[in-house]
Parts: C-alpha cells; structure tokens; sequence
C-alpha cells in the first residue's frame, strides 16, 4: 500500500466532523458494554442473524477483507456489506464522514499523524481490553493509540522500508551480504560500487509517481531521538531544523546530482521500479512493503528468491523503518445502534481471534500475533522483513503529529522549483498550519 500524507483539504473536513459529532447524541464514549462499566465478554462465532454491517475500504482494498467477511457471515449470519471510497481515500472519507455518512467498520491507517482525522474520541468505539488486544506484538501494539486510548485494531504489519536489490546485479559489482551498509553513508558507496562496476543505475526513483520520494530523506531522519519529535510536536522544533535540511540536500547532491539515479528519476513510475530491478537495469529500490506485493502479484515465490534480496538500513545503524499504512488499522464507528457496535467489536474479536490464521495464509502476510505463525511460502525478501520488524525506527508518519506532503515539495525540488531549504520550509509551513487548525498546543 502507497503511503501518503494527509492531503491539508482533508482537515477541514476533520473540523466539520468534529463539529457534528459534538452535536450527536452518541458521541460519548461507549467503550464499555453492559452494567458496572464492565466489558462483556465477545464470543467471536455468536449467532447474528438479521445483523448488517458497512465496511468501508479504499478502491485498491476492497478485496482485503473478503476472506474474513465470508468466514465471518458463514459462521454468525450476519451479513458485511463493503462500500469502496473513491481516491483519494484519505481525502474523501472525512468529506463523507462530516457529511453525516459513517460506517460500522472502516480500514483507517493507525497512525498518530492520520488517526486524528476521523476524531476517534468522539467518533469511535474505544477497543481497551478487548480480547486480541494483548496477543499485538510489540510494534503493532504501539499502533492505534491516542492518548493512552485504543482505538484501531490492527490486522496487519506495518509496511517495511528497506533496500530491495537485483542479485544478480550485485554479483558483477562484485557485492555480497558482508557489504550489505550500517549507514545511509555506505549506501550510496554501495551505490557507487554497482556504477562504477555494472551498466545498471545504483537507484531507481520514481518522481512521475511522486510518493517514493521521501524515503530517501526518511531513512536519515532516523538519529532522531523521541524528545526531538516530542519538541517537533510541541512547535519547539521545526522541519528547518539543519538536520532536515541536511537530508534534503544529501539526497539531492549525493544520489540525484552524483548520477546514483537512473537518468528518467524525474518520471519514474512505482511499476517502473519493479521492472527496471527485475530486469537488472537498477540494482536497488528504496522503497516500502507494497513493492513487494508489486512483486509477489507477478513472480512466484522461487523466482523472487533467486533474483531477488532485501536488507535494512538507517541512517547510522542497519535497521529497517516501520511505516503504517492504511490496511493495518481497522477502526469501528459510534452509531448509536447498540447491536450493530457489538456486533463489530464480534467481528474483529472473530478477525483476530478463530480466524486470523486462515486470514493472512489467504492473504500471504506476516502475522501481527507472536502466537500466531507467520504463513509458509513467503519469499526470503518478506521473510527478512518479519525478522526486522522488532527492532525497526518508526517513519515520521508514526512520531509526528501531522504528516506533511513531503513528497510534493521533494518533486518541486527535482524540477529544480525549490531548493532543500525551501522544501524544509514548505513542509514547516504546511505542518504548523494542519497542527495549528487540530488545536494542538505550541502552534
């Protein structure tokens, strides 16, 4: 799944949503079922006949959550109708939210920097306690909090940002797994290494499609301490901040200007990227796990394995970067039917609970449960992904509390329309203007 920031248009809508639900009668917090403020216990398989539940998933989603659905109806009865948003997704339901339209159910990407954008205080059953709750492993547990509150279940893993690289091509670079980089540093010297040794680019960038481009930058953000975000989130600190800018420009002197790019980065697509590794005429892609389902919906298993490796890499250090993405979360709505909210807390206790394992078999994707084994089959690059996980560094999308449309000004540098410091401070601008209108303190 493409990762990208909440467009500015959509926090007017926010606003308008929170307008309405102050006014609803069901906007309180009903987290808690039955008497005493006590939970009730959810049976996962309880009969729901007559019972008819909305899902909302983006228009490239919609078949994500067949496999549960179908189990789900055959063992309670109820029926799950999903309803595909149109594009932009992340755009267009807090438009349809604030018109007074909500779902039971909705994929929602369980960030703290997009979570605020359906107001989950007022708008979404609080999902403390419940039953899948405490089998999370560590990164996903992290996932769909605000304020100390739950208020996504998460269904999937996190996407990982790592290296992606053409086997082959490292071969005749002479380039082995002893060489694979600790630092953002030696990955461009890696790079180097495949120009100068091959006839491949060292990176495919894909500028046409815009998103990708930020991953360069994000990986040198990782030295970043949490105090650091903290101060970004509390207006004492800013994305002009000589670290930024420093990104920014590596990134455009070390890599774009230094000829480590393929000579069309400027409108290179995201399915010109898995083309131009598969065929040897890149020998790395940065980029996110929805380049590997790019890859896994074209070539088998074997045949990803013998042409295709990963590795993880940061800025000082060889771990991979987590980047939530809006399959992980799936959020349940407040809709003042009582029958209808327990029987969406049912379906996601049913979800991650008997039929988990049947659901990311089907889907071929690692488990989000410890407990849970992830399927067999996968290729050694998903593979290297899972064991990262435990110890890779969030994306900004996960520290910050509003994520700024990054990749747009990194195009408008690549065009030459904006110089580092500029694009520092279009993304400075656009951040404290999302933050200063959701009311956060220090803007």
């Amino acid at each position: 799944m493409k990762r990208r920031a909440l467009p500015a248009l959509a926090l007017i809508c926010a606003a308008g949503l929170a307008a309405t639900a102050c006014s609803d009668p069901t906007a309180g917090d009903s987290g808690d079922s039955g008497s005493g403020g006590k939970k009730a216990e959810v049976n996962p398989t309880a009969r729901l006949d007559g019972v008819k539940l909305t899902m909302w998933t983006a228009q490239n989603t919609v078949n994500a959550p067949k496999q549960v659905i179908d189990a789900f109806e055959k063992a309670t009865g109820a029926k799950v109708d999903t309803q595909a948003i149109p594009d932009l997704y992340e755009q267009n339901v807090p438009t349809k939210l604030a018109s007074g339209d909500r779902p039971d159910l909705m994929f929602w990407q369980p960030s703290i920097s997009t979570l605020p954008f359906v107001q989950p205080q007022q708008n979404l059953l609080t999902l403390d306690g419940e039953p899948w709750e405490a089998k999370l492993g560590g990164t996903e547990k992290s996932l769909g909090m605000i304020d100390g509150k739950r208020y996504a279940a998460i269904v999937t893993s996190p996407a990982m940002l790592g290296v992606y690289y053409n086997k082959n091509v490292f071969r005749k670079a002479g380039l082995s797994e002893k060489d694979f980089p600790t630092s953002y540093d030696e990955l461009l010297a890696l790079g180097h290494k495949v120009v100068d040794k091959t006839d491949a680019a060292a990176f495919y960038e894909a500028g046409g499609d815009k998103w990708p481009l930020q991953w360069q930058m994000q990986i040198q953000l990782t030295d970043l301490d949490q105090q650091w975000w903290a101060d970004l989130n509390a207006g004492k600190k800013k994305w002009t901040d000589p670290v930024v800018v420093g990104a920014i420009k590596k990134y455009k002197e070390k890599l774009l200007d230094a000829g480590l790019a393929q000579k069309n980065y400027r409108t290179g697509t995201f399915t010109g990227q898995a083309d131009s590794l598969w065929k040897g005429e890149a020998g790395m892609v940065l980029n996110v796990t929805s380049f590997q389902s790019q890859l896994q919906a074209k070539y088998s298993t074997p045949e990803i394995d013998k042409k295709i490796g990963w590795f993880p890499v940061a800025n000082s250090s060889a771990n991979g970067l987590y980047s939530p993405d809006q399959t992980n979360g799936v959020v349940a709505f407040k809709t003042g039917d009582d029958k209808r909210q327990n029987a969406a807390r049912q379906f996601l206790a049913f979800w991650l609970g008997p039929d988990y394992p049947d659901y990311i078999k089907t889907m071929k994707i690692p488990s989000v449960q410890p407990s849970v084994p992830t399927p067999g089959g996968l290729p050694e690059t998903s593979k290297a992904q899972v064991a990262a996980l435990p110890k890779a560094i969030g994306v900004f999308q996960a520290k910050a509390i509003v994520a700024p449309d990054t990749h747009l000004y990194l195009a408008d540098m690549i065009f030459d329309k904006k110089s580092p410091q500029q694009v520092a401070q279009a993304i400075q601008d656009q951040f404290a203007q999302v933050a200063k209108a959701q009311g956060a303190p220090g803007f």
